[in-house]
């Protein structure tokens, strides 16, 4: 089902709905905003310790390695 598809089906259901399917799709889209807010929340400190390591890599003071080299070294890990 498409994405507008599937928000007009919603739609339906909020304007027909009574007060408990109401409540329930409230704490439901209440739920998955927390979610989303803590998921990608970074604190001041790491910022910056991103920030300190991408000017290293930057720098040429940092190790890195290609994609392959990455797929390839998690595929002798397991």
């Amino acid at each position: 089902m498409a994405t507008l598809d599937l928000r007009n089906t919603v739609k339906e259901y909020i304007n027909t709905a009574d007060i408990r399917l109401l409540k329930m799709i409230k704490a439901l889209a209440e739920s998955y905003q927390s979610d989303e807010q803590e998921t990608f929340m970074l604190s001041e400190e790491q910022y910056k310790m991103i920030d300190k390591r991408r000017e290293a890599h930057l720098k040429g003071e940092s190790k890195s390695f290609t994609w392959e080299q990455v797929k390839q070294n998690a595929r002798n890990a397991s």
